[in-house]
């Protein structure tokens, strides 16, 4: 290497140091601070509560795990989610190819009138030529500060964030079809309530215009009875219009019109219970998807921080050309129009008018922003999980009590039908009896439905089978 040579690398090494220098982004700090497990009191060891991907198959109910199967295959809102994680993929493509050499050809030929009163000198002035310049270039950045890694690692934050959102979608999907599953099933129970509720009330008017005619009883009390008849087919006319709109919502879930026309009608009563422990794990923060994602993009804004803080830094690039050039396409192609060159190039930028420090300015907000969607993301997490497991504990005491209710109206119901029977009774009595079952009966469909809801609810609160590590391996394999 010649003295010229080195003294030309010393010249730009200390360049670049002293105007690295001049680089000022002091006072633009990020204000915001994640919560942490501990100080959302859920320190402490793992009590075993993960829930599996496909957690709808522990209620031992085949129509529900067909339902679940075509929602996540044909759902739009899913596939939604997808292409967002696929732009999210290509982005990290395009990062990557900036730390790559960049190639790129060209061919220009001009046919051009050379002005007589200009620089051009003659013969060229004034005439008409062809001219011809074929050529190839290459630059490649040297990331000497980690600005291309760092847009690297804020595109794979981003994509990983839309990696979780799409499990979100599918936990969500997941627990609105179970959801809608069950409350189409309460229905059905409801409506074989309300059917019985309709025929004992046709039974009473019978009787009471029995009594009326034998001067038993007064108009007060035929009115009475004949007043429940359409009340109860309101009831029932009621309850029909919900099962229809849950299953528009199903077929919608599902993303197939007519999905719900072969549903067969089966009680709660036989679907399973799903176990879980009524805690709140101490690994929450990790296995829910909507969490993932918003501390990824926490991950994905202090790299956008950091490669605004490196925009301040020199851009050094090697440069080089080789190719032809010549006046006269004929000669285009000859030894003696060669030309070419390489070099390194330098840019740094000294007054801007503060743009940079804006740019850093707003990408500081944007991580601010990003860290306090996080933290209300896990207080949310954590109140979901508190409602579900205090309303699944407050449904199961009142269950409890309500099968006790249930036994004792089934107890009286029995008795009367026995007085009935002796002849000790009248058959009003019995109706007035079965009346108290019926609304238990009522009470016991609406208490079974709302377990089932609160279990599903729970199961998503509890992350629905979300698995982090499976969205790390598919946003790692990206870059392979």
């Amino acid at each position: 290497m010649s003295n010229k040579q080195r003294a030309l690398r010393a010249g730009l090494l200390t360049l670049t140091v002293s105007l690295a220098a001049c680089a000022n982004f002091s006072g633009i700090t990020p204000q915001a601070q994640p919560r942490d497990a501990a100080s959302l009191g859920l320190a402490g060891s793992d009590t075993g509560t993960a829930v599996a991907a496909q957690w709808w198959r522990a209620f031992g109910d085949a129509q529900l795990d067909r339902l679940e199967t075509q929602a996540l295959e044909s759902n739009p809102n899913l596939k939604l989610a997808q292409a967002r994680l696929a732009r999210a993929r290509a982005v990290i493509e395009t990062a990557e190819s900036a730390n790559r050499p960049q190639f790129n050809g060209s061919l220009d030929l001009t046919h051009q009138r050379y002005t007589k009163t200009g620089a051009v000198p003659a013969p060229l002035a004034g005439s008409i030529q062809d001219t011809g310049t074929l050529q190839l270039g290459a630059s490649w950045e040297l990331d000497f500060f980690g600005k291309n890694r760092a847009a690297l690692d804020a595109a794979l934050g981003s994509a990983q964030a839309a990696q979780a959102d799409a499990q979100a979608a599918r936990v969500l999907l997941a627990s609105n079809v179970a959801r809608s599953y069950f409350q189409w099933l309460r229905i059905q129970d409801q409506l074989a309530v309300a059917q019985r509720t309709l025929s004992q009330r046709e039974e009473t008017l019978r009787l009471v215009r029995q009594r009326v005619e034998a001067g038993l009883d007064t108009q007060l009390e035929l009115r009475q009875s004949e007043g429940g008849l359409p009340d109860a087919r309101q009831q029932m006319e009621a309850l029909q219009e919900q099962a229809a709109l849950t299953q528009h919502a199903l077929e919608a879930l599902v993303g197939k019109p007519n999905a719900s026309l072969g549903l067969e009608k089966h009680a709660l009563a036989a679907i399973k219970n799903v176990a879980i422990v009524p805690v709140i794990p101490a690994d929450l923060l990790g296995r829910r998807a909507d969490v993932a994602a918003a501390r990824w993009r926490v991950e994905a804004g202090m790299k956008d921080v950091a490669n605004a803080k490196i925009q301040f830094y020199p851009n050094v690039n090697l440069v080089a050309f080789a190719g032809f050039s010549s006046i006269g396409t004929d000669r285009l192609l000859q030894s003696d129009s060669q030309q070419w060159g390489i070099g390194p190039a330098l840019r740094l930028p000294l007054f801007d008018g503060g743009r940079l420090r804006a740019n850093l300015r707003g990408k500081t907000a944007d991580l601010d922003a990003a860290i306090e969607s996080y933290n209300a993301t896990v207080i949310d997490a954590v109140r979901d999980v508190a409602d579900q497991v205090a309303s699944m504990q407050s449904i199961t005491r009142q269950q409890t009590e309500q099968r006790a209710a249930q036994q004792a109206a089934e107890s009286a119901y029995a008795i009367a039908v026995q007085r009935y029977e002796a002849g000790l009774g009248n058959y009003l009595h019995v109706l007035n009896a079965e009346t108290a079952v019926l609304a238990q009966r009522r009470l016991a469909v609406d208490l079974s439905a709302r377990a089932l809801d609160t279990q599903v609810a729970l199961l998503r609160a509890l992350g629905g089978g979300f698995q982090a590590e499976a969205a790390s391996t598919t946003v790692s394999a990206i870059q392979k």
